[in-house]
């Protein structure tokens, strides 16, 4: 059985790490020849500002007065520049925003296995380009740029993280703070003259990295006042450090303003996925090289935007996020990132045909570079009769098309050379991910084929070791044959050779042997597959077809409730229908209706909005008062049996209940003083974090009578989880844990109902009781319910107030009794465990209905092991490499979820 066991840990880590190896390899590619405008830019400078979090509408809106909330923004944009909608791509988040804009490329999906702080693989931007860079900002986003730059022209200046507050008194003076450093270091460039030179250099970019506008948001929300009156500070900040660039400059003409946002933000103050509020982001250019607005009469948009803001006669350019990083490139004259696959808006330009033409010609052929490195990376370890190339843009194709890109040029059919360069641009985007995947097919299918197998063998030893099922059918036992393992041998053999000519990575050689093994295994199982297959055969058909559909829909059922949660309601609505369905109405009514009205109760979780998007204190604070008045009952029923009640168990009791006063106190308290802006108290988060230890010791030291365990087990995680609330989800674990407590005592009535053994009491079986294995009984079909019951319970517990394919889909309030200053890291782990603490009420509850049913852990975990990984093979299917991270763990993203 410990064969058994590491042969499954080791192919579920296989399979795990197939879907990174698959999906989520990085497609960046180095080698590529930087490539240039070869005219005279515009602009000898580039003023990047990044207003983090900050959503389209929040900036070109006018407020209930008719008013701008910028009013300097809304005067370039009718007077100076030109401007429009930057379109971001899922995940909206930070550092990729950032890289889409200064870097030109989107999401490297790789990041998945790298968190979030910083891009895995190392990659060029607008600033390694440029001669000299200064930024100013969070120390979370400049460090990416700096690592990555070759050289020492990278300068960055950032506040200390602990500035990053959420409950701090003002936000705002995080772009203060940058406003200030701005104007202090071009004060101290007057008196440096190395410095002096260097600022007055051409190709030199200053990127202002603007948090305070995202820290408000997610402390306030996008509809707060705080939220508006950031944007006001920013706006009057911008006008100033404009005015102080033309001054410094003596107004030269050659410095170009760029003012856009990484990312938006919805209502509920979260960003990650792809709601509009999320992926519209302004998009406002002014200075050297940049158009004059435009006005016109009409314009055609999907959107009614222009109407709302008031804009429809000046000329909205929308562009996607990553188009800004080739706009600002030509701008300035320096090489297009070499990684980018942005498209250069040149509507944006002010400057001649020819100029707009040539770059727009450097920019495909940049794309095409990347293109053809990847071509040859991937033909160099392909055997050539194997080797299939992308059709649509062959050699000759490329030639042709560049050819007669230089042929317009010299005729000066400038509009053809762009809509030619556009054309080999979205050519060579589409070549470049097919050569990304072109081995997605035959790694998934080995794959496949190994993680079926492995299932099917789990299946056999159920069979074979845990049931009845084949018991008596076969009297023969065969000898194994020698040619089996010839056969898998040789098998073995030809994979590995047909990987080694074509130089493959050392993990195809996993993917392409662990298969032969495994089916190996299955193989060798022949008699009992025989048997299987002979048993099958004599249950009646109408009963083995309706058990198989029932399973079958089962299965469907939890897959579905990944992407739409409201079929965990159907499911728990199913749930509630199922003592009626059966004799158990008769024998157990009153533990019937409880089954059916928390089933009921429990099946109103999934319908309600994801946490966070409407907090409600008071709801956490009925939350404790239930706990409270639950553990009053628990608590004086017990004294009533003095021989198993003590002293000691009553003061553990009464500690855990004073703990959940505690956790009471202290979120009204901490909401209260985060309302006042006077930051998280100390004492607080003190008890926080005390409760949180205290609540993984305490239960160990209650009784181990399974009930009091049980119970003290909810009374400690119960308190840590109010802690971690903002609204309705204080009430899940509470109907959760009711609904456990039902299904132990359910169980035990369906038992005795088979006659398959007696029922015991509850306050008579104990956690630290070592059953005799004697004792254990063999697996019936009604098992197979266990075991899918406690699959469902376990998915409703993950998915029951959120989605946990995305933090994304909690509110970082949560977490504001624990700490405020923001700390990816740390503030993710206590949202994790937020999520666990559901799961390990589930687990608990099914180890109780194990010990109550005298079942063998292990049998009934290997049917629960059957039925995830047939989950696992429906999702490996459903994988997908693009979207947020929300859309990437779900596959797609209901607009309900």
């Amino acid at each position: 059985m410990l064969l058994f066991f590491t042969l499954g840990l080791l192919i579920h880590f296989v399979f795990f790490a197939s879907i990174f190896d698959i999906y989520f390899t990085s497609p960046l590619v180095h080698g590529m020849t930087p490539q240039f405008t070869p005219l005279p830019p515009p602009a000898r400078r580039l003023v990047l500002f990044v207003a983090d979090g900050l959503r389209a509408d929040a900036l070109y809106e006018l407020d209930e007065n008719g008013n701008s909330r910028a009013p300097f923004i809304r005067n370039i944009i009718m007077h100076e520049g030109s401007w429009g909608i930057s379109h971001t791509r899922v995940p909206t988040e930070s550092r990729p925003g950032h890289v889409a804009l200064i870097a030109g490329f989107y999401e490297d999906v790789s990041a998945v296995a790298k968190g979030w702080k910083e891009n895995p693989v190392e990659f060029d931007s607008l600033f390694n380009e440029s001669k000299y860079t200064w930024s100013w900002g969070s120390p979370d986003i400049l460090p990416m740029f700096a690592k990555g730059a070759s050289g020492d022209h990278v300068y960055t200046y950032s506040y200390d993280a602990k500035r990053e507050d959420f409950g701090a008194q003002d936000a705002t003076k995080l772009d203060t703070w940058v406003f200030d450093n701005v104007k202090d270091f071009f004060h101290h460039a007057r008196n440096n003259q190395s410095l002096f030179s260097k600022i007055n250099e051409e190709k030199i970019v200053f990127f202002l990295h603007l948090l305070g506008i995202d820290t408000n948001g997610h402390a306030h929300r996008p509809s707060s006042r705080d939220y508006k009156h950031n944007i006001k500070k920013v706006d009057d900040g911008v006008k100033e450090i404009v005015s102080m660039f033309n001054h410094f400059y003596g107004n030269d003409g050659k410095t170009t303003f760029i003012f856009t946002s990484d990312h938006g933000m919805t209502d509920w103050g979260s960003h990650g996925a792809g709601h509009p509020s999320e992926t519209l982001t302004p998009l406002v250019t002014w200075g050297a090289g940049i158009k004059y607005p435009q006005r016109v009469s009409a314009q055609q948009f999907d959107d009614a935007f222009l109407k709302e803001w008031r804009l429809e006669n000046w000329k909205r350019l929308d562009v996607n996020q990553a188009d800004i990083a080739p706009l600002m490139t030509s701008l300035i004259g320096v090489p297009f990132p070499l990684n980018s696959v942005g498209i250069l808006p040149v509507d944006y330009l002010n400057n001649t045909d020819l100029f707009k033409a040539e770059s727009m010609f450097t920019n495909a052929v940049q794309i095409l570079e990347q293109f053809k490195v990847k071509m040859t990376q991937k033909k160099e370890v392909t055997l050539p009769f194997l080797f299939t190339p992308f059709k649509l843009l062959s050699d000759s194709k490329q030639f042709n098309i560049l050819r007669k890109a230089r042929s317009y040029i010299k005729h000066r059919k400038f509009d053809e050379v762009v809509s030619l360069c556009k054309e080999l641009i979205h050519l060579a985007l589409k070549g470049l991910s097919y050569y990304h995947t072109y081995d997605r097919f035959f790694l998934g299918v080995n794959v496949v084929i190994g993680f079926v197998g492995w299932i099917s063998y789990a299946s056999l030893l159920i069979i074979k070791s845990h049931s009845n099922l084949i018991k008596g059918v076969s009297k023969e036992v065969k000898k194994p044959s020698h040619l089996l393992p010839c056969s898998f041998v040789a098998i073995g053999i030809l994979v590995a050779f047909f990987l080694l000519i074509q130089a493959c990575p050392w993990t195809y050689y996993v993917y392409g042997l662990l298969p032969l093994p495994i089916w190996y295994a299955v193989l060798r199982e022949f008699q009992v597959i025989q048997d299987l297959v002979v048993s099958v055969l004599t249950y009646p058909l109408s009963h083995f077809v309706g058990y198989l559909l029932a399973f079958t829909l089962g299965i469907e059922v939890l897959v579905l409730s990944f992407f739409y949660r409201y079929m965990l309601t159907a499911g728990l609505t199913a749930f509630a229908a199922w003592p009626f369905l059966t004799r158990l109405w008769t024998r157990a009514k009153m533990t019937s209706l409880s089954w059916t009205f928390f089933s009921l109760l429990l099946a109103v979780f999934p319908l309600m909005p994801v946490v966070g998007r409407k907090p409600d204190i008071s709801l956490v604070m009925g939350a404790g008062l239930l706990v409270l008045l639950l553990s009053l009952c628990v608590v004086t029923s017990l004294m009533k049996r003095k021989d198993s009640f003590i002293k000691e168990e009553l003061l553990v009791h009464l500690l855990q209940v004073l703990s959940t006063v505690l956790s009471m106190y202290v979120v009204y308290s901490t909401q209260s003083s985060l309302l006042r802006k006077q930051g998280l108290p100390l004492m607080n988060q003190i008890i926080s974090w005390a409760t949180l230890a205290s609540s993984l010791v305490v239960p160990l030291l209650s009784s181990p009578v399974l009930f009091q365990r049980l119970f003290s087990i909810l009374l400690s995680l119960m308190s840590t989880y109010l802690l971690l609330s903002t609204g309705y989800e204080a009430l899940f674990p509470l109907v959760l844990s009711c609904l456990m407590f039902v299904w132990i005592n359910i169980e035990q009535e369906t038992l005795q109902q088979s006659g398959v053994c007696c029922k015991q009491k509850l306050t008579s079986i104990q956690f630290s009781y070592n059953t005799d294995i004697t004792q254990f009984r063999q697996l019936y079909l009604d098992d197979i319910r266990r075991a899918f019951f406690l699959v469902f319970f376990l998915v409703t517990a993950f998915f029951g107030t959120g989605n946990i394919a995305s933090i994304n889909s909690f509110d970082l309030a949560s977490v504001y009794c624990f700490l405020t200053v923001f700390s990816p890291f740390m503030m993710g782990a206590l949202m994790m465990w937020k999520i666990l603490i559901p799961f390990v009420l589930v687990m608990c509850a099914f180890e109780a209905v194990q010990l109550t049913t005298q079942l063998s852990s292990k049998s009934l975990f290997l049917i629960v092991l059957v039925i995830s990984d047939i989950m696992a093979l429906h999702f490996f299917f459903l994988v997908k490499d693009y979207g947020s991270w929300l859309d990437i763990g779900t596959r797609k993203l209901p607009s309900e979820k």
